[in-house]
């Protein structure tokens, strides 16, 4: 199961809602991809929580948001989430006395220390959108297909790897 640390002590929590993957096996340069929450259309993470912990919340669309109050961090919406690695989290909260809860991708609606006064959000500004060296990633009202990886899985080391400095090989 995922478990990082107490995410007061995390050095980046935008480091657990993104994952950047290298394939050992791959050749160069189809071998580092980015992958985040799909924000799925009908979410086994979802369906699959005993307590009703996640949910799509309105004002955010499609978007799926975790109930600290109601998520027990069992896991099971870890173990449901179909895609590797999962794209949900378990996470020792302090704000809950350090028991483990489930953390997944909310477009930074609910980020601790957001930097601009409209916060995250559809609405508003995305960290990994901002941060991203390559702009490697989008935010978009339209659901991409859900079947396989085109609309989902960046490569890193395109022409954007150049833009960082490094060489074609």
């Amino acid at each position: 199961m995922g478990i990082i640390a107490d995410a007061d002590q995390a050095e980046s929590l935008s480091y657990s809602r993104i994952q950047i993957l290298q394939d050992s096996f791959g050749k160069f340069p189809d071998d580092l991809t980015i992958e985040q929450c799909r924000q799925c259309e009908a979410p086994a993470c979802v369906e699959s929580c005993p307590e009703g912990a996640l949910t799509a919340n309105g004002e955010f669309g499609h978007v799926r948001m975790v109930d600290k109050e109601k998520c027990t961090g069992c896991g099971i919406c870890f173990e449901a989430c179909p895609y590797t690695p999962a794209r949900l989290l378990l996470i020792e909260d302090g704000a809950f006395n350090n028991e483990l809860k489930s953390l997944k991708c909310d477009l930074c609606a609910n980020a601790h220390y957001h930097w601009d006064e409209k916060g995250g959000g559809p609405d508003g500004k995305q960290a990994c959108v901002e941060v991203c060296p390559v702009g490697a990633i989008a935010f978009t009202r339209k659901l991409p297909a859900q079947e396989g990886t085109s609309g989902y899985k960046v490569n890193l080391r395109d022409k954007n790897w150049v833009k960082l400095g490094y060489r074609k090989s």
